[in-house]
């Protein structure tokens, strides 16, 4: 008989606050959370905001001795791990260290350092690197240093499958845990780009929205005048148990990981097909035994560039079919917190299965104008109320990678 999986524990770090209770607030009230940057002078560059996390202190988390070898992609994943731990109720110590592991998924790592570090190389030459700059920036110390702060000695890796990383990470992990190999599994995606890098090399490609003097109504999935994504940081974890085993404890829980979908487009590196977003849906629907006709909400990818959203719809149709389709309640919450690459998966989990607990759906905002493309029911401008019994999150990254999760209501 196959392992039911349940999440039992949230955490967040987002452009909306430092928790889950803050950044759900902002979420449910449709409040964004995009600024101009403050992390370097963008006067130059062609995109000057992002959704970056504020007020965050790595001394209410993190040894003030560690703080200087840690990039902070791995800071914000300590601390949303640790208010996952303590939500969950979950300590982990000799009697069950061996069961716990831990999947943290991230697209890009420690770029900030990287570039930082190169113009020391440059300008100060190789002795002035530190000796911690390559296990400060690796995308799998974020999995790694949190094992090691834990305790846990059960799987410890990291998936980089760019903007799907985090929602690979957790359907990976559930697999983990349906075999047997593990009772529990730390989960979810991290990420902390936003540098001048990360904005030329985005704004090269023509990706990012240059609604520069407007922060808070760039990011706007579904809108005609949409003019491509809000580079974003921040982390989402989940902890992922064993039922019986969460049972057993007496844990609360919040929700069934009932299905996993995944697919590759084999199409290119960056503009997405229709068919393969379709096929990780209809996996993720049918590994969790749900009728093609009985999914209320999909938090979708819904990044805010022209070709994407609208594609992202007609998968929709083709996986569900197109009277079913208008029938299901979509939201893109990176409207109202950008996108945080490797880590947009693990917040849009949390967001999912807050949305499924409240009977609420949240908002995409800033859709003015609706692009007459847009045909089915996008929750534009504010949030309603909607019993949501079952939920898919989905996440489509660069080189055709998709990745989608199913959760329901423990029945």
């Amino acid at each position: 008989m196959r392992k039911k999986i349940v999440v039992t524990g949230l955490g967040a770090v987002s452009p909306l606050g430092n928790d889950v209770k803050s950044t759900w607030a902002g979420i449910s009230a449709g409040k964004s959370g995009i600024t101009n940057i403050t992390k370097f002078d963008a006067s130059e560059y062609t995109t000057k905001i992002a959704g970056e996390v504020k007020g965050f202190n790595p001394e209410d988390h993190i040894p003030r001795k560690d703080i200087k070898k840690i990039d902070t992609f791995i800071q914000y994943s300590v601390a949303a791990c640790s208010e996952a731990m303590a939500d969950a109720g979950l300590i982990i110590d000799d009697s069950n260290a061996q069961d716990v592991g831990i999947s943290i998924g991230v697209g890009i790592g420690g770029l900030p350092n990287i570039e930082y570090y190169s113009h020391v190389l440059k300008e100060r030459g190789p002795s002035r690197i530190t000796p911690f700059f390559i296990p400060m920036t690796i995308s799998n110390m974020a999995s790694g240093y949190l094992s090691i702060m834990l305790g846990a000695k059960n799987y410890n890796a990291t998936t980089v499958s760019a903007c799907s990383s985090a929602n690979h990470s957790i359907g990976d992990a559930s697999r983990i845990i349906e075999r047997g190999d593990a009772k529990v599994m730390i989960v979810g995606g991290t990420e902390a780009a936003i540098c001048g890098l990360a904005i030329s090399g985005f704004g090269a490609m023509k990706a990012l929205s240059r609604r520069n003097d407007d922060p808070q109504r760039a990011s706007r999935p579904y809108d005609v005048n949409r003019d491509g994504f809000v580079l974003s940081e921040g982390c989402g974890i989940l902890i992922l148990e064993d039922y019986e085993f969460a049972k057993k404890r007496g844990a609360k829980i919040y929700a069934e990981l009932a299905g996993y979908g995944f697919s590759s487009d084999a199409h290119h590196i960056t503009s997405p097909s229709t068919e393969g977003p379709c096929r990780a849906m209809k996996m993720a629907i049918q590994d969790a035994g749900i009728p093609e006709d009985g999914i209320d909400y999909i938090n979708a990818h819904g990044t805010s560039t022209p070709t994407g959203d609208i594609n992202e719809l007609d998968a929709i149709k083709l996986a569900v079919g197109a009277d079913h389709a208008k029938k299901i309640s979509i939201s893109s919450t990176k409207s109202m917190i950008g996108h945080l690459l490797g880590a947009a998966g693990g917040i849009e989990a949390v967001v999912t299965i807050l949305a499924m607990r409240e009977s609420l759906v949240p908002p995409t905002i800033n859709v003015d104008d609706l692009d007459p493309l847009c045909d089915l029911d996008i929750t534009p401008n504010q949030p309603k109320q909607r019993i949501i019994n079952t939920a898919l999150s989905n996440s489509f990254g660069f080189g055709g990678t998709n990745a989608t999760l199913a959760f329901k209501k423990l029945s």
